[in-house]
C-alpha cells in the first residue's frame, strides 16, 4: 500500500512531490527586511531534508505591515534577497511559496520607527498593549493594491506560488472579526461586509499574478476568541475565497491572544484536524491541516482519514529537517521529534532573537555548527546519560570518535524523564528516547547501571572525558526537615514517593508548579472515560468538566518571592498558570517555610507566622551541580569538559546545546 504522505499532489498546475508543507514561520533571521545567510541556510537544509513545499515569511506588503526583522516584499529593492531565498529552496528539491501579510494591530510602534500601527478599528491590542489607528477608506484600497504588488514581486523573485496570511489575528482576520472591526462603512457591520477586505485582496492578487499561478490563503478554522468567528462562518469565508480563484487553503488555529493553547505541549497531536476536515468537506481545492503535527504516523492517519490533503509540519522540521526523508525511507524511528516546548522558537521570537531549538542544536546554525569529521579520532568517555550527555555522545560519535557513555541508573534521559511526568508533557520522555537513539545509531557504546569512578577512568584511559553528571536536589534549611517525612519533588515525579491527600509543595519555580499539576491530576477522569460518559450523556457536561479537571488531592504551593513560575518561558507560563487555576491549586506567595510541625509546616507570611496542615511536604527548592570527578581529572591532567547541570543549573535546551558543542569540539 502506498504511503499517503508521499503521494504527489498538484495545486493549480504546481506539482508537489509529497504532502509535507513547511509553513511560513517568523525566524528573526532577516535584517532590514533582507534574508541573511543564516535564513537561507536554514531553508536550504529543510529542502534537502525532503519537504515537498516550503513557505517563507511572513513578508511585508507595505511599510506598516511588519518590522525590519520580517522579510520585505513592499519594495523592488527586496527582490534580490527574496530571489536568493527562493533559489536555495527550489535548487534543493522543494517548491517555494512566499507568504504575504499585514500584521495590523499586532504591530508595535517601537518596531515601526515610532509610527502608530493601523487596524480596521481603534481596538486596543492585548498582545502589544497599544491602540492602533483606524485605517481610512482610501488606505484600505491602497493596502489591497499593496498585496497585489507584493505578490508580483514574489513572482519575479522565482516563487512557485504565494500565500496570503488571513488568520492568527493579523489585519485580514481583524477585518473579519467583530471583536476588532467596529466600522460602520462597507467594510464593517454584517459578516458579508467584514469579509470584503479579504475577498478584495484575493481578487486583486489573482488578477495580478494570473489564473495559472498558484494562490493560497492561510485562514483560521476557529478564532478561539470570546465573541470571535465560529467554524461555520470561517467555512463560509473559505468558500468565498475559492470563488475568487484561491487555489489552496491552509487552516490555521486561533489568534495569538486567544486563551486556548494552540502550539504548546499540552495540545494533543493533530488536535485541530477537525477544523481542516470541516473546510475540506466544503471546498474543492487542496486543504492543509496545521498545528501539532510532529510525527509521520499522525500525518499519515490524517491524510488517510480524509481530514486534509496536506499537512503543515513547521516546528517538526525545525527539530529534524530530515523528517520527510527519514519517513520516506522507512526510518521513522530515527526522527528527533518536536516536543512543543516553545523554548527555542516562540520564546526567542517574543524576545526578538533568532529561532533555535531545544531538540536540535544545529537549527539556526546550519553553517556555523556543521559537524566536521575528526582529524584524529579519539577515545571519548561521557559521564551521564541525561540530555547533555546524550547530545555530547551523538555529536562526538558523528564526527568519528570512539564514544562510550556511562549512566549510573538503569535508564537514559535524566531530568527529561521528570519533565515528562506532568500532564501534557509526556513528549519530553519521547525526546529522551530520540536522543538516545541518535547516540546509538551514530555508534556510541552505552553502559547502564555503571558508576564512573577513578579506577574505571584509569582502566579505560580515555583521551578526553565529557562530564554530564547532572545535579542533585537541594535540601532547604528548615527546622526539623531532616527528621520529618519530607520528600523531594524529583522523587514524586519519578514515582518513587507517595503523597497524602493534602500536599504542601515548598518552592514555586517550574519544578514546583509542574509537580503540583502532576499531583492535581490524580483522581481526574481519563480521556477514555470522559469520552465514554460524554457520548452516552451519562452526566451533565458541567459535572464532567469538574470531574476532568479537579482531582482528589488538595495541593498548596509556597513561594518566598511575589510570583510563581518565573523560570517558565513566556510562551508557556500563561498556559501553565491557567492550568494551575483550573486544577484548583492554591498559590501562596511571599511565604517562607520555617519549621516542620507535627501536622505540617510553620510558615512566615506578610501577616505573621502561621501553621499549614499537610499530610505530605514536597521540596521543590532548586538543585545543585553534581561534578565529583572534575577536581581529580584536573589533578591527573586528563582533558575534560563539563556540560549541562554539572556545569551550571539551567534548562534542557542549554544542556543539549552545551553537550552538542562539547562533542563538536573534542
Amino acid at each position: 500500500m502506498k504511503d499517503p504522505l508521499f503521494e504527489p499532489i498538484t495545486i493549480n498546475g504546481m506539482d508537489v512531490k509529497n504532502r509535507i508543507y513547511l509553513p511560513a514561520m517568523h525566524l528573526n533571521m532577516a535584517t532590514d527586511f533582507i534574508p541573511q545567510d543564516r535564513m537561507i541556510a536554514f531553508y536550504a537544509e529543510r529542502a534537502k531534508g525532503g519537504a515537498g513545499m516550503i513557505a517563507v515569511g511572513y513578508s511585508t506588503v507595505n511599510e506598516l505591515a511588519g518590522n525590519p526583522g520580517c522579510l520585505g516584499a513592499h519594495s523592488d529593492d527586496f527582490i534580490p534577497g527574496l530571489k536568493r531565498l527562493s533559489g536555495a529552496i527550489r535548487e534543493n528539491g522543494a517548491r517555494a511559496i512566499l507568504q504575504l501579510n499585514h500584521a495590523g494591530r499586532y504591530n508595535h510602534s517601537m518596531l515601526l520607527g515610532g509610527k502608530q500601527p493601523v487596524a480596521p478599528s481603534a481596538a486596543p491590542s492585548r498582545l502589544t498593549r497599544e491602540t492602533p489607528r483606524e485605517l481610512e477608506f482610501g488606505e484600505i484600497k491602497q493596502t489591497v493594491k499593496d498585496f497585489a504588488s507584493a505578490a508580483l514581486r514574489g513572482v519575479e523573485a522565482g516563487y512557485n506560488g504565494v500565500e496570503i496570511l488571513a488568520g492568527t489575528g493579523y489585519l485580514i482576520s481583524e477585518f473579519l472579526s467583530k471583536v476588532t472591526n467596529q466600522r460602520s462603512d462597507e467594510y464593517g457591520g454584517a459578516f458579508e461586509n467584514r469579509m470584503r477586505f479579504g475577498l478584495e485582496v484575493a481578487r486583486a492578487v489573482k488578477a495580478a499574478v494570473g489564473p495559472d499561478y498558484p494562490l493560497m490563503f492561510r485562514i483560521n478554522g476557529n478564532e478561539f476568541m470570546p465573541g470571535g468567528l465560529r467554524r461555520d462562518q470561517l467555512i463560509l469565508f473559505a468558500r468565498r475565497l475559492v470563488e475568487q480563484g484561491v487555489d489552496g487553503l491552509c487552516v490555521n488555529v486561533g489568534w495569538h491572544e486567544a486563551r486556548v493553547p494552540q502550539i504548546l505541549a499540552e495540545v494533543p497531536r493533530g488536535a485541530f484536524a477537525y477544523l481542516s476536515r470541516g473546510i475540506k468537506e466544503s471546498v474543492d481545492v487542496p486543504v492543509i491541516a496545521s498545528h501539532r503535527i510532529n510525527d509521520p504516523e499522525t500525518a499519515r492517519n490524517m491524510l488517510s482519514d480524509s481530514m486534509c490533503d496536506m499537512v503543515a509540519m513547521g516546528r517538526a522540521l525545525i527539530a529534524d529537517p530530515y523528517l520527510p526523508e527519514k519517513a520516506r525511507t522507512g526510518k521513522d524511528g530515527d526522527i528527533v521529534h518536536c516536543i512543543a516546548c516553545a523554548q527555542g522558537c516562540f520564546d526567542h521570537v517574543a524576545a526578538l532573537a533568532p529561532v533555535e531549538c531545544l531538540c536540535n542544536p544545529q537549527a539556526g546554525y546550519e553553517e556555523s555548527r556543521c559537524l566536521q569529521p575528526a582529524a584524529a579520532p579519539k577515545k571519548i568517555m561521557v559521564v551521564g546519560g541525561g540530555p547533555a550527555g546524550l547530545s555530547a555522545a551523538a555529536a562526538a560519535a558523528r564526527r568519528g570518535h570512539k564514544v562510550s557513555l556511562y549512566e549510573q541508573s538503569g535508564v537514559l534521559g535524566g531530568q527529561l524523564l521528570l519533565a515528562g511526568a506532568p500532564p501534557g508533557r509526556e513528549e519530553f520522555i519521547e525526546l529522551a528516547a530520540d536522543l538516545a537513539r541518535q547516540a546509538e545509531i551514530h555508534g556510541a557504546s552505552i553502559y547502564l547501571e555503571t558508576t564512573v569512578d577513578q579506577p574505571l577512568i584509569e582502566q579505560e584511559a580515555p583521551d578526553e572525558v565529557i562530564i554530564a553528571s547532572g545535579a542533585t536536589p537541594m535540601l532547604l534549611p528548615i527546622e526539623g526537615i531532616e527528621e520529618a517525612d519530607v520528600v523531594q519533588a524529583w522523587d514524586v515525579l519519578a514515582g518513587k514517593a507517595r503523597t497524602g491527600r493534602r500536599v504542601v509543595i515548598v518552592g514555586g519555580g517550574a519544578v514546583g508548579i509542574e509537580t503540583a499539576l502532576f499531583l492535581a491530576e490524580k483522581g481526574t477522569l481519563s480521556p477514555e472515560v470522559l469520552k465514554f460518559l460524554l457520548v452516552h450523556q451519562a452526566e451533565p457536561v458541567e459535572d464532567l468538566y469538574d470531574l476532568a479537571t479537579k482531582g482528589t488531592k488538595q495541593v498548596i504551593v509556597l513561594e518566598m518571592e511575589d510570583a510563581v513560575g518565573r523560570d517558565f518561558g513566556k510562551s508557556t507560563r500563561w498556559a501553565m498558570m491557567e492550568d494551575v487555576k483550573t486544577a484548583g491549586i492554591q498559590l501562596r506567595t511571599r511565604t517562607k517555610a520555617l519549621a516542620v510541625t507535627e501536622n505540617g509546616l510553620k510558615v512566615q507570611t506578610p501577616d505573621g507566622k502561621k501553621d499549614i496542615s499537610a499530610d505530605t511536604i514536597v521540596l521543590a527548592a532548586g538543585s545543585q551541580c553534581h561534578n565529583p570527578l572534575g577536581a581529580w581529572l584536573e589533578e591527573k591532567g586528563v582533558p575534560f569538559k563539563v556540560v549541562g547541570d554539572a556545569k551550571a543549573i539551567g534548562r534542557a535546551m542549554e544542556a543539549i546545546h552545551q553537550g552538542f558543542l562539547a562533542g563538536a569540539e573534542v
